[in-house]
């Protein structure tokens, strides 16, 4: 068992061994694809989901039995965007740390990104990430790059990627330059019936910059990013998407005018989601007034306006997912330098629930079903894998959630290898108090 100060985690967890049978009574059982919402008994048995029934079900005989009073019992969560470095980058974060972290932050499967060192951009890369993942307490669904090298100059083979393991494709951390090109991805992957993530900036309008063009940028002397330079790329993309017919998800929005856009194309039925992150609906670009490094991310953060504008989205669902957009980094490449030299990126697999709780569910923006939906639903959705639902004879990925539990944010108690966290020290209400992987509890919080 890996021991920290919030919790165990069990791990690796033993595939040679069956799973319990397990029975979770007195929570409340949120699962939004069965319209189930009230204090039900979950038994899980061989791995999978039992039984959720008001009683316990006949004959059953739990080895364990979890006491959920006052907690929520929903599907497995999904982060959609993670970068776990691994292969290349192992000193800012691991497979195994990752994930280490994502089932202490409630998840039991992430989405992994690309652009490690070699990027994922052939069959074999792909397989690696999952036969390492295998052993991990937590699901991992790798993307595949759209280019090879994430140059933007030729189509990875999406073909032998998707036969490898990869749920989509991104060449996350760049946008594809060429509409030709992007194009022609997004006509490739209708083959397959995965999405192309994309990542939305506009490289000319960007170059030298450090975060959000505004009056904030021009106070503190730093070169911004204007908000037009993703919506430019969010508006091609989806009119690519309804032109072609292809599935596109729009990776990390922050502008009020990709929201615009996004709700826009939904309502002509283009096949295009969003996600953001809590970063976005909970920060502007007025808390790098002291030129916090641990604040700087891409997209940055923007004005008072988008961040309504991304909670609005969020409400009326034209934001479909709530990710994290979890980037590690060691501490010489943010909290050791200047801000211009700072690398973009912040993690917070630890902190998601934490902050969709404290910022959203408690101040009744979303109710608990909306969070479900986005943080556990819709990615299931969008990669088309099997998890999101509690379903009989679904696998038995659980999540407990303790709503009402206050803790402050420490990073010397993260999982992660990363402490790069923008929310260190920050009261939050609300986290993963159990993470059920295949029926075997593979994190406890103390």
């Amino acid at each position: 068992m890996l021991k920290k100060a919030n919790g165990q985690i069990v791990f690796p967890p033993d595939s040679s061994e069956q799973a319990p049978k397990v029975l979770i009574e007195n929570g409340r059982v949120i699962d939004p694809v069965n319209g189930i919402d009230g204090i039900k008994r979950v038994a899980l048995s061989g791995g999978k989901i039992h039984a959720i029934s008001d009683e316990i079900p006949e004959g059953f005989v739990a080895e364990r039995t979890i006491d959920a009073s006052g907690k929520w019992v929903v599907p497995g969560l999904m982060d959609i965007h993670v970068h776990l470095r691994e292969p290349g980058r192992e000193d800012r974060e691991t497979i195994q740390t990752g994930t280490n972290a994502a089932c202490a932050g409630g998840f039991t499967s992430v989405a992994c990104m690309p652009n490690t060192s070699p990027v994922l951009d052939e069959e074999s890369k792909i397989r690696y990430v999952v036969q390492r993942g295998e052993s991990c307490p937590c699901r991992i669904y790798p993307i595949g790059s759209i280019t090879k090298g994430l140059l933007g100059e030729e189509l990875s083979p999406f073909g032998e990627m998707v036969r490898a393991g990869a749920r989509g494709f991104s060449d996350d951390g760049k946008s594809v330059y060429n509409s030709k090109l992007m194009r022609n991805a997004l006509n490739y992957v209708k083959s397959f019936n995965v999405p192309i993530i994309s990542h939305c900036e506009d490289a000319d309008l960007v170059a030298g910059a450090h975060m959000n063009e505004s009056a904030v940028s021009t106070r503190l002397g730093l070169r911004g990013m204007p908000s037009v330079s993703e919506e430019i790329i969010v508006a091609r993309d989806t009119m690519l998407a309804e032109y072609t017919g292809a599935r596109v998800h729009i990776a990390h929005v922050s502008t009020a005018g990709s929201v615009r856009i996004v709700r826009d194309a939904k309502k002509r039925g283009v096949k295009v989601t969003c996600e953001t992150c809590p970063h976005y609906f909970i920060f502007t670009d007025e808390a790098l007034g002291n030129y916090d490094t641990h604040k700087k991310m891409n997209p940055p953060l923007r004005s008072e306006a988008d961040r309504q504008a991304i909670i609005e989205g969020l409400a009326d669902g034209t934001i479909d997912v709530i990710a994290t957009d979890h980037a590690p980094h060691v501490s010489e490449d943010k909290k050791d330098v200047e801000f211009e030299a700072a690398a973009f990126g912040v993690i917070g697999l630890e902190t998601s629930i934490g902050c969709v709780l404290t910022h959203l569910v408690h101040k009744d923006i979303l109710s608990p079903t909306d969070m479900v939906q986005k943080m556990a639903v819709a990615p299931n959705r969008i990669l088309e894998t099997s998890g999101g639902s509690l379903s009989k004879g679904a696998d038995a990925d659980v999540t407990i959630v303790d709503p009402k539990a206050e803790w402050t944010v420490d990073p010397d108690a993260f999982y992660s290898k990363a402490e790069n966290t923008a929310f260190a020290g920050h009261r939050l209400q609300g986290f993963a108090a159990c993470t059920i992987l295949g029926g075997k509890i593979v994190f406890e919080r103390k």
